[in-house]
């Protein structure tokens, strides 16, 4: 039996990966802000959890230790979005952004590293804004570079622990009809929706970490 934890699952790509992941027989760790919108979920075991402090992972390391033992794969899926000008962004702003985005990420997989195994699989959820040579938007400087950052950190990971595991690949996503999106482009109707995104995130986690380590992969059918 293998043991999922997700990120960001109070709606959208997050909550739908927790259904496909019930109904599939997996153990998962539910983790967001707020509560689980979907009850009886079998297997699924959430809690409230915010990325960017250390209680909350302190709480939550504490019960993989003592109940789950180790994790086969972590999707961090969790991500925070401001839409304002590059002239009006603030320092806090930034920190913001940076702090769920990036640093909230490298806390998360530093406090794993003791449960991963050689052949565990983190799928960090990142966005085609943060690609080189992607359209990029107005608004979007703090989200789009700090999807960058976590780019380039799923590549430099996937360097240090080639030999021990476990694997790093992100998937830099299009437009998905998502809370997220309809404050990044509000009005904007795209043409994939959060449960067939889930689908194809469940796939790839699941099965491609033996193909793919390192690997920043747009999934996008659309601009933006």
């Amino acid at each position: 039996m293998k043991n999922i934890i997700i990120t960001g699952t109070s709606s959208g790509i997050g909550l739908e990966l927790v259904k496909i992941y019930s109904k599939s027989g997996y153990k998962v760790i539910s983790l967001s802000r707020s509560d689980l919108p979907a009850k009886g979920l079998v297997g699924v075991e959430h809690i409230n959890f915010d990325i960017s402090k250390k209680e909350s992972l302190v709480n939550l390391i504490n019960l993989v230790k003592n109940k789950y033992k180790k994790i086969d794969i972590l999707i961090n899926n969790a991500g925070k979005l401001i839409n304002k000008s590059f002239k009006d962004l603030s320092k806090d702003d930034l920190y913001d952004i940076y702090d769920v985005n990036v640093f909230g990420v490298i806390s998360l997989i530093q406090s794993l590293l003791p449960f991963f195994k050689k052949d565990s699989h983190v799928v960090n959820i990142s966005s085609i804004g943060g690609i080189s040579g992607s359209s990029k938007f107005p608004g979007l400087t703090a989200y789009s570079s700090s999807k960058g950052a976590l780019n380039i950190l799923t590549e430099v990971l996937a360097e240090e622990f080639k030999e021990s595991g476990p694997k790093f690949n992100s998937l830099s996503l299009g437009s998905v009809n998502t809370p997220m999106l309809n404050k990044a482009f509000p009005g904007y109707k795209a043409q994939v929706d959060p449960n067939e995104m889930a689908s194809f995130i469940f796939d790839f986690a699941n099965n491609s970490s033996k193909v793919f380590n390192g690997k920043v992969i747009p999934v996008s059918s659309s601009n933006p």
